[in-house]
């Protein structure tokens, strides 16, 4: 798959305790995708949560706009060294959807529209830290940043917040997505800078 890449405009902040170890600070919004951007229609769209016995709920793009949606206002951090601080988006948390499963899963498998994935244990969607996010800084979020919705993880290095997620497959052992099989770390905390393996 070819790598996009665009607005890797940076300045360094070194002092700012907002950014973790290796980072430098960018105004730009980075633009960084494994494969083309994929562009799927609202009527099409659909999220879902798959448990590991193959129950699965899901919603459609009306469905999961009725559902409570949440104000976040966050830094953002990416393994090839920048970070975006003070962004702001809105969602629906993945504690309101892992609501509607039964699952004793400890890890997650992301799946998005274009074939990418990336695992993350449950204990890093759960207690307010993650979302399936859609607009970007008041406006519905641009497919070249994942729209119509994103994952957003950003306690974790941003490939972890996948980009047109299409919905999670709940498991009992951490499996490998698709940056997790070239290279980069299983579980990706910027402070302790978990880049690679």
């Amino acid at each position: 798959m070819a790598v996009v890449s665009r607005g890797f405009g940076a300045r360094r902040r070194e002092s700012d305790p907002r950014l973790p170890p290796g980072q430098y600070l960018t105004e730009d919004f980075p633009v960084l995708s494994a494969g083309p951007t994929p562009r799927i229609d609202l009527d099409q769209w659909r999220f879902g949560i798959r448990t590991g016995g193959g129950a699965e709920v899901s919603w459609t793009w009306d469905e999961f706009q009725a559902l409570p949606i949440e104000d976040v206002d966050t830094d953002i951090h990416c393994v090839t060294r920048w970070s975006k601080l003070g962004t702001s988006w809105r969602g629906v948390s993945l504690d309101t959807l892992l609501e509607s499963v039964e699952s004793d899963a400890s890890y997650a498998m992301a799946h998005s529209y274009g074939g990418y994935t990336t695992n993350i244990p449950l204990d890093e969607l759960r207690d307010g830290q993650a979302w399936v996010a859609f607009e970007f800084e008041g406006e519905p979020l641009d497919p070249e940043h994942g729209g119509p919705a994103r994952l957003l993880v950003p306690h974790l290095y941003f490939w972890k917040s996948a980009k047109w997620v299409r919905g999670l497959t709940l498991m009992d052992d951490d499996e490998p997505g698709f940056w997790e099989q070239n290279g980069y770390n299983m579980h990706g905390d910027p402070w302790t800078e978990e880049r690679y393996w």
